[in-house]
């Protein structure tokens, strides 16, 4: 059984949708879509991609799709410009052959069908169309859950089984290149997109756990205090906190892109 949680838009921000905005930024330019296209963005989340799309990519325009009524609240509360729709990645709300880019970032994982999720993406992409998503490395190079969930490996072995990096296989290079080419695309490509992740403090760190917002964060809100607190202890005990309380991590999203050609 899993905890992910996906409401609050402002919570989620603290935890990862900020580091999430500087992947985007590297995504959108590496996906060279032309000016003036039509760009469909499935599990929009709070906006981050979206955004991203709007500086970008000068777009004729841009639809942000996701099932959480609070993560599209403060996406359009911070992304002018877009329109927003609740709905699944299953059955966009699109007309077939109606969009000219279907991105996806950080969403395709959760997708209980991902199959069936990128056909759909391809159901709605004109000919000549991108179809590109990115996922976090959950299994590696996400430092900053790779450290918590080492902590609680030892806290609470029960609780490991919930790691993203085991339960979301997809989410590494072989297996996404698989999937879009199962789907029909062309010229598929898979690259690593790597951010820094810098925290002030220790606090700064942790705080966006605490906000109950994604499948760590869901975990450990369902832990007594007690345990709570031993987490927190295991993993201020393993983080690299430099001299003025500091800590520098890195973040590495997998990007996968490919072309639509068929009508």
């Amino acid at each position: 059984m899993t905890t992910d949680v996906w409401a609050e838009g402002d919570a989620y921000e603290a935890y990862v949708g900020r580091w999430s905005r500087r992947v985007a930024a590297a995504f959108v330019p590496w996906l060279d879509v032309p000016a003036g296209a039509r760009w469909v963005d499935v599990g929009c989340g709070t906006g981050a991609l979206t955004e991203a799309v709007l500086a970008l990519a000068a777009p004729a325009s841009v639809l942000g799709i996701d099932p959480s009524d609070g993560f599209l609240e403060t996406a359009r509360a911070q992304v002018p410009g877009a329109t927003f729709e609740v709905g699944s990645a299953a059955a966009l709300p699109v007309a077939a052959g109606a969009a000219d880019a279907v991105v996806s970032g950080l969403a395709i994982n959760f997708v209980p069908d991902a199959t069936a999720a990128v056909a759909e993406f391809v159901r709605v992409a004109a000919p000549g169309a991108v179809v590109a998503a990115y996922v976090w490395d959950y299994a590696d190079g996400m430092q900053l859950m790779r450290y918590f969930w080492a902590a609680v490996a030892d806290v609470d072995p029960a609780g490991a089984g919930l790691d993203e990096g085991a339960r979301f296989p997809l989410c590494r290079p072989e297996p996404l290149t698989r999937l879009w080419l199962a789907a029909g695309l062309s010229d598929v490509a898979v690259r690593s997109i790597d951010i820094p992740t810098l925290f002030a403090t220790f606090d700064d760190y942790w705080r966006p756990f605490l906000g109950g917002q994604g499948a760590a964060p869901g975990y450990l809100a369902t832990l007594p205090p007690s345990q709570q607190e031993a987490i927190r202890d295991a993993v201020r005990a393993r983080l690299p906190v430099a001299a003025d309380g500091s800590i520098a991590l890195t973040a590495r999203a997998w990007a996968v892109r490919g072309v639509w050609l068929s009508g």
